[in-house]
């Protein structure tokens, strides 16, 4: 399975930087894994905004800390930004409260601002502290270490042929628009551009159909019998039990920081 995914991309976030980096190297993926998750479902629990921005405030450290490259990192999720940025702005129109000022007669409220501060933080200390610790492992990786998590063997699968074969469909597609081109096709706001671009994602889906029966085969004929052969082992080290314990602190701190100032009000 390993020769499948080699050619494709090999991070979600470039850590060229890592290599000289000893804060993630050594540690265990599945250690990298669950303290992501644990840390996002602990996230999306919390409502004090002081204690969201120490969140926050962890995951950009802990960006700092591994020494990755700090702009692309904050670029791939200002990125992510711009998809909830609508939703952030509509906020403060939509959730009933104290009006601080009116727009074209949509009062702008104080509860919808404090909604959309909140539901900020929590994206972005969530994306973040995701790129940081899931985001650098390589894809195959990332899948023998989701299969040793026990997913289930078709979610895995799913992962790593999307992530080896989104350059390969990016490939044809370009073929596809250089064929467009070379017969002097523009994009217009017209009837001809609409077919046009109709008939380039319907070739798209035939040459996805062919080209996916045609690795099948190949796969079959390599005795491939849907399972994945794991390349090498994966074990717990006392470093894994350093980052586990130090985790867990943090993670009883934010929880505690809750409380206390939920208790406070």
């Amino acid at each position: 399975m390993g020769h499948l995914v080699s050619s494709g991309p090999k991070v979600l976030v470039s850590a060229d930087t890592v290599s000289a980096n000893s804060v993630l190297d050594g540690l265990d993926p599945r250690s990298r894994i669950a303290a992501a998750l644990a840390f996002a479902i602990l996230i999306v629990s919390l409502k004090s905004l002081t204690v969201l921005a120490l969140g926050f405030g962890l995951s950009v450290a802990t960006l700092l800390a591994t020494r990755l490259p700090v702009k692309a990192t904050l670029r791939r999720m200002a990125a992510m930004d711009s998809f909830i940025v609508f939703m952030l702005v509509l906020l403060p129109f939509t959730v009933p409260g104290e009006a601080l000022f009116f727009l074209f007669g949509f009062p702008f409220t104080f509860e919808g601002l404090l909604r959309a501060v909140e539901i900020g933080l929590k994206a972005n200390a969530v994306i973040l502290m995701l790129m940081v610790l899931v985001g650098t492992l390589e894809p195959v990786t990332l899948g023998h270490a989701l299969h040793r998590l026990k997913t289930p063997e078709t979610l895995v699968h799913l992962l790593m042929f999307t992530v080896r074969y989104i350059s390969v469909l990016h490939q044809e597609y370009q073929r596809l628009r250089a064929a467009m081109k070379v017969r002097s096709f523009r994009l217009r706001n017209s009837l001809h551009t609409y077919k046009s671009i109709g008939y380039l994602v319907g070739m798209m889906l035939v040459r996805s159909v062919d080209r996916s029966e045609r690795i099948l085969a190949a796969m079959k004929c390599r005795g491939f019998n849907g399972a994945i052969p794991l390349l090498g082992a994966m074990r717990f080290s006392a470093r894994d039990a350093v980052f586990t314990v130090v985790s867990a602190l943090l993670a009883v701190t934010l929880v505690v920081l809750e409380w206390k100032i939920g208790a406070a009000y």
